[in-house]
Order: C-alpha cells, then structure tokens, then sequence
C-alpha cells in the first residue's frame, strides 16, 4: 500500500488530516477584516504575504458549535486561483501513512461526510483525511461580494 504525506491538525478536540500535497503552507494570521454578508463560515479577510486570504471557519464549515473563540493557526490552500486561510486549534505533525478508505458503517454528520476522504492510522487511533477544498464555500454558500473584494 502507497504512503502519503499528510499534516495532522486538530479542531475542536477531533484530529484530522490533510494530504500535504493540498497544503501551501502553515501559518500565524495577523489582523482578520471581517467581511459583511459573507456567508457563515467566512470569518473574513487577511493580508499574507502581499496577498489577501479568504479566512474560513473550519468549525463552522464542518458544522461544530462554539468555535468563536480567537484562532490564529492556519492551513492555506489554493482553490480556482484563490487562495484560502483554514483555521485550526493546533497543528501536530506531518508524517507519511497509507490512507484506507472509509468504513461503510461509519456514521459522520453531512459536513463531515462532504469533507472525509478516508482514513489513516497513528498509534492505532483512527484520523479523518480532510479534503480541504470541501471546507470552501461553492455554489449558494459561495460569499459572492467577497471574491470582488478579495481578487
């Protein structure tokens, strides 16, 4: 079986992982401009390196509650030439293993489900592969203001 890279990250007490090949970088945001009318897991905007970032709520995007509190740590990916800060409570580690897929008996609430892409094994705990795009807002939850203000 093929092994991948994948960060270990962490919300809301749930460890999750992301393929590493999906990952820009790792980061500490500074000041987030919040964005009117955006929709609900959109905590706004921020400067990183001479471009600005669309913040999302990783809390929200997956649908947890009480994830208001301030959060610098973030995840940044690029989706259709934007660029995305997906908060976290931590970061653990990035380390190679083999992604199995998900059980069919596996019960995960709707976002969850929209966002798992299998599973991986550390010290026999099993961890949620994230697709991180999952976590952008499409379609009817897209912040159509938002991509004026921030591209």
């Amino acid at each position: 079986m093929n092994e991948d890279l994948f960060l270990i990250a962490h919300i809301a007490g749930h460890a999750l992982a992301f393929r590493s090949s999906q990952i820009e970088s790792v980061v500490d945001l500074g000041q987030i401009t919040p964005v009117p009318r955006a929709a609900a897991h959109i905590v706004g905007l921020a400067a990183l390196r001479s471009r600005v970032v669309t913040v999302i709520d990783t809390w929200s995007a997956l649908g947890l509650k009480g994830g208001a509190g301030v959060r610098s740590r973030a995840v940044i990916v690029a989706q259709g030439g934007h660029h995305y800060a997906l908060l976290v409570d931590t970061l653990d580690d990035v380390a190679s293993f083999a992604a199995l897929p998900l059980e069919s008996g596996l019960s995960l609430s709707p976002r969850w489900h929209a966002a798992a892409r299998g599973l991986i094994e550390r010290n026999a705990e099993p961890i949620l592969v994230i697709d991180p795009v999952a976590l952008i807002p499409t379609g009817a939850d897209a912040p159509e203001k938002t991509a004026a203000v921030v591209h």
